[in-house]
């Protein structure tokens, strides 16, 4: 039996890759994430607003077009006290490489084109295996069309295709009206994989200060279900990898994952939550039950479960959702 999988041209050990998230802050956690058995690392995203910090003005930055934004100006954090600047995430990067064996994957997040996709080209002189590309963008302009946030996408991803020779990923927000279309035209324009969905985080209101706060509210597995049905609906009809990062949390979670057509499975949340260790205990459990049901390989499970293969492919689409309604019943 063997778990091996491959996502953007490379071989994983396993299909289970921590996402982007604190716990690639430095090379001890990446470290203890190898020795847990993750598969591969996503590092934490550089971020635009990092990156324009140091070449202009941030204020100037973030007060022109700030409605973009999903958070309140009020709460964005100060720059120079989020995570590293450019230079020490390049050397972060390095220095994960030399001590782990497993892919390290760069991130990067942003909102608008611009020079900042050229530190796509300092990710890859780094040694990064491959990008995830996370565009970050709240449409809040009444007067901006939804083919003007496609374009965003597009043009991202092809300026930083022409900069780099590793694979790019792209990691979508589950919001576009044709999210079918979206994926697409995104292969099409040469991304390696597509990462379903992007959580974004959304404000609140403190009623005691009477003001607008951030909530950080880490996933669930009853979040798995959206990704699960898109990448069912993608798979076998898109040459590219598909990933599941949002509500993976448990062996359960990973093996139906993979049978809707993920290549792996992205997991922060659970790791946060219940610390590296939990790494292990879920590995364990894939391999539990693979056995039980007599897989021989990850490969035999990828798509297994898709709209492609499945006795009644309508389940996916409108007639489930009229099925449901349905057959629900009150308890009173």
């Amino acid at each position: 039996m063997t778990l091996t999988t491959n996502y953007l041209g490379l071989v994983l050990k396993n299909p289970i890759v921590v996402s982007s998230s604190p716990l690639s802050h430095n090379v001890d956690s990446i470290r203890r994430l190898e020795d847990a058995g993750a598969a591969g690392v996503v590092m934490y995203s550089l971020f635009e607003e990092q990156i324009a910090l140091n070449s202009y003005s941030v204020d100037y930055f973030l007060s022109s077009g700030s409605n973009s934004y999903a958070e309140s100006l009020s709460y964005f954090p100060e720059m120079r006290d989020y995570n590293v600047g450019p230079d020490e995430y390049m050397n972060l990067i390095r220095s994960a490489k030399e001590a782990v064996d497993i892919p390290i994957i760069g991130s990067l997040n942003g909102v608008s084109p611009g020079g900042w996709i050229d530190y796509a080209a300092l990710i890859e002189d780094a040694g990064a295996d491959a990008i995830e590309l996370n565009i970050y963008y709240i449409p809040a302009n009444l007067d901006t069309a939804g083919t003007e946030i496609e374009k965003t996408y597009l043009d991202t991803l092809a300026s930083v295709k022409q900069r780099v020779s590793i694979p790019v990923a792209m990691k979508l927000s589950p919001y576009f009206s044709s999210t079918a279309n979206m994926a697409k035209r995104l292969t099409e324009a040469g991304a390696n994989g597509l990462v379903l969905f992007n959580r974004f985080y959304q404000p609140d209101f403190d009623l005691e200060t009477l003001e607008v706060v951030p909530r950080l509210v880490l996933s669930n597995s009853s979040e798995l279900r959206l990704p699960l049905r898109w990448v069912a609906i993608l798979y076998g009809r898109l040459l590219v990898d598909l990933a599941i990062t949002s509500g993976v949390h448990t062996s359960e979670d990973v093996i139906k994952s993979l049978m809707a057509g993920a290549k792996v499975t992205m997991m922060a949340s659970e790791l946060l939550q219940n610390g590296i260790r939990r790494l292990k205990e879920v590995l364990k459990s894939v391999e539990e039950w693979m056995e039980k049901y007599e897989y021989e390989s990850v490969s035999q499970m990828i798509g297994s479960m898709s709209q492609q293969h499945c006795a009644e492919p309508a389940t996916f689409e409108r007639a489930n959702y009229m099925k449901m309604l349905a057959s629900y019943r009150p308890l009173n």
